[in-house]
């Protein structure tokens, strides 16, 4: 019973995140095993929304821990409950008493040894700041107590980047970092000292996180930097997790230094460009290293078909009825909270209540305006005309880019073979391009993490 409910909430929330998110974009999810144990460690900058956005993206059903005051929260906890949310005790909340969690660890360990997915968030609590916040060691000693246990846990990092987070409509990026298997030499180490396990291990996970949690001044500059260091990285090249946060790192300084360089910014213009053609082609960096089969080609082309001859007509109702409704979730969110982090998920709610309030509303208007049998199929009919409006209207407004240039698309998508050609070659020039500027630019004495002789000619 709780599995059918979850499937039905977490389909319900992708509905409100993409209506309240103009983008919602995720990388990585070849990183995510698609059974066994696993263990999602991520960031937390906004709140309730965070282990929404990842249940909604992630392709396993993820129970999160949740601070037991929730539970105690009368709309909140049916809430808990499907998603298989484990309470946990947190000093913070229990200064003076128990904050004993055997049990949360014991309900942990067995959902991990079903070859179930928890999701946590070592830093504890949500937060305004910018950067990631210092890691608290119970994710550590979950994984190694389920480990000793007799349960291979892999740990996912995941990073969640909210471009105006404070506003409706801003931008998600969710990442899903390579895994860390916990091996043999972990469980000895938590054998011979579980304290020094931990504390290692949680290195290890702040590092991982570090690699996905780099801030740039925005989320664009985030995204082609990110662009711009996969095109760095050679295939054939396996980097540690240590490694990709450095260049990471390193790619966020030297653009806040060198962005006013005009070869340096001609390159981030093109790579930025070549992201959007990726985007509205619906491809991504990783599509150019393989074939395309004719099935994927055929789907990408009656989905943008359905796009522009569909869901633009059937958006502009949708449209007029939502966005007041939006705007006033907005506003209501800024005068009731101070707190960024809260803001956005007081808006989710607020705005979500009243786009089903006035569905509702609607409906038995309806029906009590006529409650024949013909009345109540109007009333019906009148609803899922509501509610298919909304969901083609934040369709558009997602691919506002591709809308405004649709037949343009949709012919570069009938040649999308001559398409691929033609990207792979623009990456390759890319990818060649970048040698001579580091060897401008890069400090010389800075240490080398992809040697030269491995860079494209």
């Amino acid at each position: 019973m709780q599995a059918l409910v979850y499937g039905w909430l977490v389909g319900f929330l992708r509905l409100v995140t993409r209506f309240f998110f103009r983008t919602v974009e995720v990388v990585g999810h070849d990183h995510v095993p698609a059974t066994g144990p696993v263990m999602f460690v991520g960031n937390h900058p906004n709140s309730l929304v965070d282990p929404v956005v990842i249940s909604t993206t992630c392709p396993r059903r993820v129970s999160f821990a949740a601070r037991d005051g929730l539970f105690s929260m009368p709309h909140l906890k049916p809430i808990l409950w499907a998603l298989g949310s484990v309470p946990i005790k947190r000093k913070q909340d229990h200064a003076g008493g128990a904050n004993d969690n055997a049990e949360a660890f014991a309900a942990i360990n067995a959902l991990l040894a079903r070859g179930g997915a928890f999701g946590i968030f070592p830093e504890g609590v949500s937060y305004t700041e910018p950067e990631l916040q210092p890691l608290k060691t119970g994710a550590a000693r979950m994984a190694l107590s389920a480990m000793a246990e007799g349960t291979p846990v892999v740990i996912v990092p995941v990073g969640l980047s909210y471009r105006r987070k404070q506003h409706y409509r801003g931008r998600v990026l969710v990442q899903y970092g390579r895994p860390i298997a916990l091996d043999a030499s972990w469980l000895a180490r938590w054998k011979k000292d579980p304290r020094e396990a931990a504390h290692a291990l949680t290195d290890a996970i702040d590092t991982a996180m570090r690699t996905l949690t780099i801030n740039a001044d925005d989320f664009d500059t985030l995204r082609v930097l990110d662009g711009v260091r996969r095109l760095y990285v050679p295939e054939t090249r396996e980097l540690s997790l240590a490694d990709e946060a450095e260049i990471s790192r390193r790619l966020v300084a030297h653009w806040k230094q060198k962005q006013g360089v005009p070869e340096v910014a001609q390159y981030y213009t093109d790579v930025a460009a070549y992201l959007a053609l990726l985007d509205a082609l619906d491809l991504s960096d990783w599509d150019l290293r393989k074939p395309i089969s004719r099935w994927d080609w055929t789907r990408r082309i009656a989905r943008h078909v359905v796009l522009l001859l569909v869901d633009v007509p059937l958006a502009l109702p949708g449209l007029v009825l939502h966005l007041p409704i939006l705007w006033g979730a907005t506003r209501a969110g800024e005068m009731v909270l101070e707190r960024d982090d809260v803001r956005a998920t007081m808006r989710m709610m607020i705005a979500t209540g009243s786009v089903l309030a006035i569905h509702a509303t609607v409906g038995f208007a309806m029906l009590a305006w006529d409650p024949t049998p013909m009345g109540a199929l109007r009333a019906v009919t009148t609803w899922l005309f509501l509610v298919t409006s909304g969901l083609a209207a934040i369709r558009v407004l997602e691919k506002q880019a591709v809308v405004r240039h649709g037949l343009r698309v949709l012919v570069r998508m009938l040649s999308l073979k001559g398409e691929l050609e033609a990207l792979r070659g623009q990456r390759d020039a890319l990818r060649a391009r970048l040698k001579p500027l580091i060897d401008a630019h890069l400090d010389p004495e800075l240490p080398r993490i992809v040697p030269r002789p491995e860079l494209p000619a």
